[in-house]
């Protein structure tokens, strides 16, 4: 079999940041790194939990809700992919900075955790893990740009 696109990644020089993973026709897959892989220190899954529900509720409630295919976490717990579709780099960043402020200012029951019928690890979120997070990432594009989203741009 072929190694997929994210494989090929040098993940030992890959830091923190918003990267463009891969377009696929009008689908571009976005790697959210939120912390440098393989250096021990992963997001925690109560933490990445609540965070992946408020930022999909969020972005699947912004004015792109039509672009916004998936929000996701990765499965190494270093970050999320975000798909969107025919959604302008620029404007994929911006939601996700919005993103970030959404989460810092939340307050409240965290969207879909309120019985088991609405997520099947519903007990399992950490607000101020999410938060931390958030806080963390704000720094980090703080001054991101587009052309910065080039895995390239950052080996």
């Amino acid at each position: 079999m072929e190694k997929i696109a994210s494989f090929c990644v040098d993940h030992d020089k890959l830091k923190k940041g918003m990267y463009i993973s891969r377009i696929d026709r009008d689908i571009i897959t976005y790697d959210i790194r939120m912390v440098v892989p393989n250096c021990g220190v992963y997001l925690d899954t109560p933490s990445i939990h609540a965070f992946e529900h408020l930022f999909a509720t969020y972005a699947r409630n912004s004015k792109y809700t039509d672009q916004v295919v998936y929000v996701g976490p990765m499965g190494c717990r270093t970050g999320f992919y975000f798909l969107t579709r025919d959604l302008p780099h620029q404007a994929a960043l911006d939601l996700f900075r919005d993103t970030i402020d959404f989460i810092l200012e939340f307050e409240g029951i965290i969207p879909g955790t309120e019985s088991s019928k609405e997520c099947g690890n519903y007990l399992e979120h950490n607000l101020e893990g999410a938060k931390k997070i958030a806080a963390d990432m704000k720094e980090v594009l703080k001054y991101w740009t587009v052309p910065m989203m080039d895995y390239d741009a950052h080996m």
